[in-house]
C-alpha cells in the first residue's frame, strides 16, 4: 500500500435496507407533577465517582426555578457543590448528617430508614 491511499474495507453491512431514523418522542417514566414538600418522600444514597464520595438525594418533583433555588441555598449553607440531574440532587461528599436536617427544616419528608 502506497502512502496517501486509504484502505476501503466493505464488510457486508447494508445500511440502505429496512433502516429509519426513530422519530417517535421517548416517554419519560418520571411523574412530572409538581409537589409540595410535605409530600415528598426522599432517600439518600452515596456513589463513588473518580474515587470521590457523591451524596445523592431525591426524588425530587419540583419545577426547575424552585429546584435551582433549593439547590442554590443547601449548596452555599453546606459549603460544597452539587448538581441537579433527573430530579436527583448530587451533593460533594458525605454530607448525608448535615444535609437531612437542612431538608426537614425546609419541610421534607423521608422513607423510613433514611
Amino acid at each position: 500500500m502506497s502512502r496517501g491511499k486509504k484502505l476501503d474495507l466493505f464488510i457486508g453491512a447494508d445500511f440502505d435496507d429496512d433502516w429509519s431514523e426513530v422519530t417517535t418522542p421517548v416517554k419519560s417514566t418520571k411523574n412530572s407533577e409538581i409537589k409540595r414538600p410535605q409530600k415528598h418522600q426522599l432517600h439518600f444514597s452515596k456513589e463513588k465517582r473518580r474515587g470521590k464520595v457523591v451524596t445523592l438525594v431525591g426524588e425530587f418533583s419540583l419545577s426547575k426555578e424552585d429546584a435551582a433555588k433549593l439547590l442554590k441555598e443547601l449548596k452555599k449553607r453546606l459549603g460544597c457543590g452539587g448538581s441537579y440531574k433527573n430530579s436527583f440532587m448530587e451533593f460533594q461528599g458525605d454530607v448525608k448528617e448535615k444535609l437531612r436536617p437542612l431538608l426537614i427544616e425546609k419541610g421534607f419528608g423521608f422513607k423510613a430508614k433514611h
